[in-house]
This record gives C-alpha cells, sequence and structure tokens, in this order.
C-alpha cells in the first residue's frame, strides 16, 4: 500500500503540472507579472481601453495603480471576456488579483481561468472516528468536473478573504459544518501549486487543505445545491476510486497526501 499511494500521488502530481495552453501571453497588470492570457482572450481585449499587446505578453492597466481605477479597468476586461465567449458562465462573485500574496485588484470569478491568474482553493478533509473519509459528489449542475466526487469541502477563497475564514464559511455552505464541528481541525497548509490546461483557459491555483475527525454523530449535509450525494468510505474505496478517475484531480490530491500522511504517523 505504500508505494502504491506514493506511485498514485506522483501521478496525480504529474497531472497537476501542465504548460500553459499553446498561444497563452504572459499576463501583466499593473506592471505585475500575474498570469497567462488565452490566445481567444488576447483577441477580445485587442484594442480596448487600459490594453496593450505584443507577440509575447497582455498588460492591463500599465500605467495604473491598484485602486479604483484599475478594478473598473478590470471590470471592463471581464465584461468583454463575457461578450466574446471566453468565460464559462457567469458568478457574479470578485476574487483578488494576486502578485504572490499581493492583491491588486478584483475581478469577475469566471475571468479568473481564461487570465491564468492565481487563485487560492480551500479543503478540508474529514475523518471518522472509525477511519472513514468523508467524500462528497459534486452536482451535475457544476460547470467544472460535474458529478465527480470531491473531498467534503473544497472553494476559492474570495473577494479580500482570509483563508481560514473562508474554510468555515465553505463548510457551513457545501458540508452544514460551523465552527464548533470544525475545532479540533488542524492549520490550513499548502499542499501544491496546480497549472493545469482547461477548456476556458489556464488554471493556477494553491491547494491549502486541514483535516479534521469529526464527531461519531456528525451528518453532514449540503446547504448550498452544489453537492448531489456526501457518504463515508472507507480508505481502500477511496483509493480505488481516486485510481479509477472518480475524483476531481485536486480532491485526489488532498485525500491520497491526508492518507499517506496518516499511515505515516500510524494513525490509520
Amino acid at each position: 500500500m505504500p508505494k502504491q499511494l506514493s506511485d498514485l500521488y506522483a501521478a496525480l502530481s504529474a497531472r497537476a503540472q501542465e504548460p500553459a495552453p499553446v498561444g497563452a501571453h504572459a499576463l501583466y497588470i499593473a506592471g505585475r507579472r500575474c498570469g497567462w492570457a488565452t490566445h481567444a482572450a488576447c483577441d477580445a481585449l485587442r484594442g480596448a481601453a487600459h490594453i496593450e499587446s505584443d507577440a509575447d505578453a497582455l498588460h492591463i492597466g500599465a500605467r495604473l495603480s491598484p485602486g479604483p481605477a484599475l478594478d473598473a479597468a478590470l471590470e471592463q476586461v471581464a465584461q468583454l471576456l463575457r461578450q466574446a465567449n471566453c468565460l464559462r458562465g457567469w458568478r457574479d462573485e470578485l476574487l483578488d488579483v494576486l502578485d504572490g500574496d499581493t492583491a491588486l485588484g478584483v475581478i469577475e470569478r469566471a475571468a479568473m481561468r481564461p487570465l491564468g491568474l492565481l487563485t487560492k482553493a480551500v479543503h478540508l478533509n474529514a475523518w471518522t472516528p472509525d477511519g472513514r473519509i468523508w467524500i462528497a459528489r459534486r452536482a451535475l449542475s457544476k460547470s467544472t468536473d460535474p458529478g465527480m466526487w470531491d473531498t467534503l469541502v473544497g472553494g476559492l477563497a474570495g473577494r479580500g478573504e482570509d483563508l481560514d475564514v473562508a474554510l468555515v464559511r465553505e463548510c457551513g455552505e457545501e458540508a452544514g459544518l460551523d465552527a464548533p464541528d470544525l475545532a479540533q481541525r488542524s492549520p490550513l497548509r499548502t499542499i501544491l501549486r496546480i497549472h493545469r490546461r482547461l477548456p476556458e483557459g489556464y488554471q493556477v491555483e494553491d491547494v491549502l487543505t486541514s483535516t479534521c475527525v469529526l464527531a461519531a454523530d456528525a451528518r453532514p449535509a449540503n446547504r448550498d445545491g452544489e453537492v448531489m450525494e456526501i457518504a463515508a468510505a472507507d480508505v481502500d474505496t477511496v483509493v480505488r476510486r481516486v485510481a479509477d478517475g472518480e475524483f476531481t484531480l485536486e480532491a485526489a490530491l488532498v485525500i491520497i497526501e491526508d492518507i499517506m500522511q496518516r499511515r505515516a504517523a500510524g494513525e490509520i
């Protein structure tokens, strides 16, 4: 089992490190290197106010500083991408545009992947006291990975949102768990940064996880309609489903890494 797990994790990690899409341009926002704009995004934005481009790079707000004017330019960018059908859906949700850990501005969530902007995803990997793992199956209405198995809780931190606050919020929305249910969880830690090509662009995402053992009488229940099923499964079943491709890539990485950590510590 240890070698099987390490080989599986290595294969998953390799899938999580892909080069930028063919034709993507280096993206600069307010003079900072921030992402990778798809060829389609570059076409959609060419000639717009506060947009400059050349054969290798796309510049947004090169002469702007972080603040209302840059946010307005980023709002225009999102609307132009929407009009050009470069976006997968529209969330009416703002995320930070990050240069490392520094927020330069905000933009509509759906524009993150076409621009290859960094996102931060927080996950809760939850266990039962008898050593099973709580897992959630994504609703068929989800725009990404519909119907696939996932960690019990996983989501992106919103605009200006502290990562621990984001995790507690997601726990409430996705699993009906509130702060008292999470009193024994481990601190959030970053597992890896994903670089993955997607149909709509490029996923650049820090994957963070926290682990906890829920009370024996805990019965997680979805509140936001984004989950179609929640179940507790034994480790062997979960590992088999991961190997069979039934889990999202992010969830597979979080879960297998946690299983390896717990096996090494003699906890399972």
